[in-house]
């Protein structure tokens, strides 16, 4: 059971526990609002799934790592925040995208390395980008994005609009120097950021019970005078009320705030990776008991809000909305070798 703990924090304080957030978060939250999560989360849950069948019939090249029981980490935040906030993650980026409202057309496209992506099929799984839905990657070295999602917030707190950067991160990335680098300059500045620290247990592979002393990565953020909190990453309600509360704090002008979002991979690291350091029952206990989408759906159909056969439409239409997906990629052409020479400097 995830629990919801709080740092000394010298500028605010979080109070409560997550049971009474969670609780609160239910109340509160409509029909519309509960399909709406449903929605976006299946939506990435079948997208990755059809993904990780595309990657093995070898349509799609190089790395490619999947969000497979995650989704309630980013459809929780995105359902935080406002229009012109950005977002800037790491190379397990597919759901990310789709979530800010990226379509699935051109994130496949790009996936299979055609010209339809939004990366001009370019980028593949680990770099793609659009400057309309404010998402700026998808980044391949690890904890690289951190740094970068400060300079976002910077030019913001710059231009005075109000909006706020999410970037997010692993637990593996968590350790890596630059992360501390960016805590401190962002506090020092108080720019309106919200680190996100998506801890599926596992970094590449090595269990962070291994790999840290530390009790919470949210936690290290006292040193630098940054507030912060853990949350149960597999509830989408929880991440919802913990980012209001985040996106609040960086708009207040109060600077940073880091959420440690407690989720769980189903898959291995990257498609090539048999995750041999976990036990099947393991993840199999975690699908059972505590699978985000799941948890959702109970809530729907406990609540009266939805009936099987609503729900059975839905997946076909999130279903066909894939498949549609994979074949505009399958027809989408490769990119003319003229694209080699495009998007490399900049006019000035």
């Amino acid at each position: 059971m995830v629990r919801k703990t709080t740092a000394a924090k010298p500028k605010s304080a979080t109070s409560g526990s997550a049971g009474a957030t969670a609780s609160q978060a239910r109340s509160n939250t409509s029909k519309d609002e509960l399909l709406k999560y449903y929605r976006d989360m299946l939506l990435i849950r079948r997208f990755e799934e059809k993904a990780g069948q595309l990657y093995g019939m070898g349509q799609i090249g190089g790395f490619c790592h999947l969000y497979i029981g995650q989704e309630a980490v980013v459809v929780g935040l995105e359902a935080a925040a406002e229009e012109g906030d950005k977002r800037i993650t790491s190379y397990r980026d597919h759901g990310h995208m789709l979530a800010c409202g990226m379509e699935a057309r051109g994130v496949m496209a790009e996936l299979t390395g055609r010209e339809g992506g939004y990366s001009r099929g370019k980028g593949g799984s680990m770099h793609m980008f659009s400057r309309e839905k404010h998402f700026y990657g998808g980044h391949g070295i690890v904890a690289a994005q951190v740094p970068l999602g400060a300079g976002l917030a910077f030019a913001d707190k710059y231009l005075g609009n109000g909006r706020v950067t999410f970037t997010y991160f692993g637990d593996g990335a968590a350790n890596q120097g630059q992360v501390y680098e960016t805590y401190n300059m962002a506090e020092l500045w108080d720019l309106p950021v919200v680190f996100v620290i998506e801890n599926n247990q596992y970094a590449m592979g090595m269990s962070v019970k291994r790999s840290t002393k530390s009790t919470t990565f949210f936690g290290r953020g006292e040193a630098f005078g940054i507030p912060g909190e853990q949350v149960d990453g597999m509830d989408v309600l929880a991440v919802k009320a913990a980012g209001e509360k985040a996106v609040a704090h960086c708009r207040a002008g109060k600077g940073p705030y880091i959420l440690e979002v407690m989720t769980y991979r189903y898959r291995g690291h990257s498609m090539s990776d048999p995750a041999k350091y976990r036990t099947r029952e393991e993840v199999q206990k975690m699908r059972d008991e505590r699978d985000p989408i799941e948890n959702v759906r109970t809530m729907l159909l406990d609540g009266k809000h939805a009936s099987e056969d609503d729900l059975k439409a839905i997946d076909k239409e999130i279903k066909d909305i894939v498949n549609d997906s994979a074949k505009f990629a399958a027809e989408s052409p490769e990119p003319a070798l003229s694209e080699l020479w495009t998007d490399i400097y900049a006019d000035a």
